[in-house]
């Protein structure tokens, strides 16, 4: 999901222009998404002539998102639905903090730098484009990194009870 939802995001960026720099992330990380799927392919010996033709379709479908062949309304339309993918993380991560009320194996830093960067790319969309549905994306992103770190704050150290709770 994550793989489609980088390559919609890229296409879609591309496609309308917009500088490189202002997405540049996205395709770091779709390498990185690769290497990833790569390799647990081949530790799981599933390197075969299947994983080559799905990449061939792969491939295929994301050259026709950039060269043009798919028309940028479909893309336009596919941005939107990439936001809940890119926030199901953040809403599980944020639900178990709440749930167990331990947040001692998150990162604050992490977090408080996820808030920081999608927050910057709201104010420079803003500045560039005014793209409704990136701005909304970033919005949502930001507002659910911030929350996820503030809970993080807050839950960082468990209440005591509850630690000799678990050694009893």
């Amino acid at each position: 999901m994550e793989l489609s939802n980088y390559t919609v995001m890229i296409s879609y960026n591309f496609r309308n222009g917009y500088a490189l720099l202002s997405y540049l992330e996205y395709p770091i990380i779709l390498i990185q998404e690769f290497i990833l799927i790569f390799l647990v392919l081949k530790y799981k010996d599933f390197l075969n002539i299947y994983t080559l033709v799905a990449s061939m379709v792969y491939f295929s479908i994301a050259a026709s998102f950039l060269i043009g062949v798919v028309p940028l309304g479909l893309l336009s339309f596919l941005v939107p639905l990439c936001t809940p993918v890119g926030a199901s993380s953040k809403v599980i991560q944020l639900a178990e903090i709440l749930r167990t009320k331990n947040a001692q194996s998150v990162s604050i830093l992490t977090w408080l730098i996820s808030a920081f960067t999608n927050f910057t790319r709201v104010f420079t969309i803003t500045m560039e484009s005014a793209d409704l549905s990136l701005l909304l994306n970033f919005s949502l992103n930001t507002f659910l990194s911030s929350s996820v770190m503030i809970a993080a704050i807050a839950y960082k150290n468990p209440p005591k009870d509850s630690v000799s709770k678990k050694s009893d």
